[in-house]
């Protein structure tokens, strides 16, 4: 080749290395393909990996309130044909708070010839472990198969004055090898930023240059989901924007102390009706009620009031047809009979001072998407409201605008969190109550028969009882009667390990606020005694399918997180064929390791069997390192679920 070609081809590749290092704008459709792209088959920083994201770019844009929008664009390698699972692409999406358009995308085969995206684009509903949902605008692309490279890009448009929940999320499913991030502030009111779960190795913060901050990484590890861990708020690297229109403090203290007195006016201004409180509670209650029976009146009332937070969400049409009017007070929304559910805790705070108890406006932080770190400086962490209430001498929590919420009983994300008590001079904090194990339980009672050819038949009813009825009432609200009955099937095919045949019998009160919520069933599982020999076999552990799949790893990367403590009681008798009898039962099973307990035992009552199994768990955070030893407790409660009952058909010899 001569010096000339070898100089042209020389400048062609600086060219192409130049290109690249320029992040590719919303006009630009794409990148230009290198051939050591082409040519990878591994990464040495993630051996093993099925595939990388070579290149990724988000470009924020927050200088308009009413208008802030994002660009993104990712670059896949795929290199095993596991990998090719990516080609399936998922991008979340949050009714009402953003919206996903103009995605482009297209495969880059091995050879480098081009296969554009020209598929339908689709909406839905992503079910992903231990029943955990999100929406996802989905597409699939053609023709992905090992040495591919995948790449798409779209716009995000959020929600007016969403530039106030602005951040970068670093950290992706699958290795990045090289991602540029960039935010244009919104101009009027002073910014910070902070990493709160720190950045990857060999990052440096990011720097503001022209009134544009920006950001590159150079190989951030592959963020790995496991069951059962911290909200990935509070696990992945990310970096957090905070606006302030006031401006920051370089001190914690002295922030929320301001703040505090902020969030205190605006509380007591919209909750200062005492006539019209004190003249709507002595609708409520009657002089001779006791303190509990008072305060119980008020917040069932309370209750009674239309919550608009619960509601979907109106057509612009809708609302206009609606005429509602604006909420500037506890006295409208007595008067008007709905609020949102911001609103109505508030109006119970007012309800309560003006029924004589001792009532505190609290704000505190829900613990479900991250957790609350005080040094962050960030108002909106403290992001929903409920009220402390003395009640007997003893602190009480509640939240009445949370729909369905039973008395004295916050929902999971709001027990055992920290908020800030209000007053004049800034607050206090205080952290939240969380229920006890008791407090949430799931009891299952079923009364069988055992045919001849070893299907159990009979009923079945389940009772949940606090937060295991309140999360399912909540995610139901909005759903039909078809949907709800279905909820309730599939949760006992789930936790019986075998196929069954289930029907709920009755109509379970989806829209009340007890305690308990109750489901009937008509059960059949076929097969579930096997034979051996001339025994038959029956496996103790009816309901155990859950626990058969817990920390079934042996290794764990992130903390245990689980998000209310809770008991699960199983109550099963069993009856017999005539002329069957019962051969050997396993001996009670009894471990306590205090913060979680199991319990079996098996009792013959004269032609039939009775069941008992208990498992408790007192855990919401566990350390890593003491993942093992859990891990060998559950190992425990499968190894007693799997004992067997052996059984003496008719007509067989007694004796084992």
């Amino acid at each position: 080749m001569s010096s000339r070609r070898l100089l042209v081809l020389a400048l062609l590749l600086l060219g192409a290395a130049v290109r690249r290092a320029q992040p590719v704008s919303a006009g630009d459709e794409w990148q230009p393909i290198l051939p050591e792209e082409l040519k990878m088959t591994g990464e040495p920083k993630a051996p093993g990996a099925p595939a990388i994201i070579l290149y990724r770019q988000v470009d924020r844009d927050d200088s308009s309130v009413r208008t802030p929008h994002e660009y993104n664009y990712v670059r896949e390698k795929i290199f095993t044909e596991e990998g090719r699972k990516y080609a399936n692409v998922e991008i979340p999406l949050v009714k009402g708070q953003w919206d996903i358009h103009s995605i482009r995308a297209r495969t880059i085969r091995p050879d480098g010839s081009i296969v554009n995206f020209d598929g339908k684009v689709y909406e839905k509903e992503i079910v992903k472990a231990r029943g955990i949902k999100y929406l996802a605008k989905t597409f699939t692309l053609s023709d992905v198969q090992p040495g591919s490279i995948i790449e798409y890009h779209y716009m995000i448009d959020f929600a007016e004055y969403y530039v106030f929940n602005s951040n970068w999320v670093l950290s992706d499913d699958l290795f990045s090898k090289s991602a540029k991030f960039t935010l244009k502030p919104y101009a009027e009111w002073a910014l910070q930023w902070s990493w709160p779960n720190g950045l990857p190795e060999g990052t440096k913060p990011p720097s503001n240059d022209a009134k544009l901050i920006h950001m590159e990484v150079q190989d951030i590890p592959a963020f790995q989901e496991e069951d059962d861990m911290p909200p990935q708020g509070a696990m992945r690297f990310r970096v957090d924007f905070v606006y302030s229109e006031d401006g920051f403090e370089k001190e914690p203290e002295k922030f929320w102390k301001k703040q505090g007195k902020k969030m205190c006016d605006v509380a007591e201004n919209f909750v200062n009706k005492r006539k019209a409180m004190e003249q709507a509670v002595a609708e409520i209650i009657s002089p001779s009620d006791s303190p509990d029976v008072k305060l119980q009146k008020i917040y069932a009332r309370v209750q009674k009031i239309r919550n608009t937070s619960y509601e979907i969400e109106k057509t612009e049409q809708e609302q206009k047809r609606a005429k509602e009017k604006e909420i500037n007070n506890v006295e409208d929304v007595w008067k008007r009979g709905y609020g949102d559910g911001y609103q109505i805790t508030w109006l119970f705070l007012g309800l309560a001072r003006a029924g004589g108890f001792d009532a505190s406006p609290v704000r505190i932080a829900t613990r479900d998407d991250h957790f609350f770190k005080p040094n962050i400086m960030r108002t909106r962490d403290l992001n929903t409201n409920v009220v402390l209430v003395k009640l007997n001498g003893k602190d009480m929590y509640f939240d009445p605008g949370s729909a369905f919420a039973p008395f004295g009983l916050l929902p999971w994300a709001e027990a055992g969190t920290v908020g800030l008590k209000l007053d004049k001079d800034g607050g206090t904090w205080v952290t939240t109550a969380l229920p006890e194990s008791s407090a949430s339980q799931i009891v299952r009672k079923a009364d069988l028969n055992l045919t001849s050819d070893g299907s159990l038949e009979g009923k079945l009813t389940v009772t949940f009882t606090g937060l295991e009825a309140l999360w399912r009432r909540v995610a139901e609200r909005n759903e039909d009667e078809a949907h709800s009955k279905k909820l309730l099937e599939d949760y006992v095919k789930e936790i019986v390990p075998a196929g069954i045949e289930v029907e709920l019998t009755n109509k379970p009160e989806w829209t009340s606020s007890t305690l308990t919520l109750v489901a009937e069933y008509s059960l059949k599982v076929p097969g579930w005694v096997s034979g051996a020999g001339k025994r038959a076999l029956l496996p103790v552990g009816l309901f155990s399918g859950p626990e058969k799949h817990m920390l079934e790893h042996s290794t764990r990367v992130h903390p245990l997180y689980f998000r209310f403590q809770y008991e699960k009681t199983d109550d099963v008798r069993i009856g017999l064929p005539l002329g069957w009898q019962v051969s050997s039962v396993p001996q009670p099973q009894n471990t306590d390791a205090r913060v979680v307990a199991y319990s079996m035992k098996i009792e013959n009552d004269k032609g039939s069997l009775h069941l008992e199994r208990h498992l408790r768990s007192d855990l919401t955070f566990l350390e890593q390192k003491y993942y093992l030893a859990l891990r060998n407790f559950y190992q425990s409660v499968r190894s007693g679920d799997d004992q067997q009952i052996v059984l003496l058909p008719m007509g067989t010899p007694g004796g084992n």
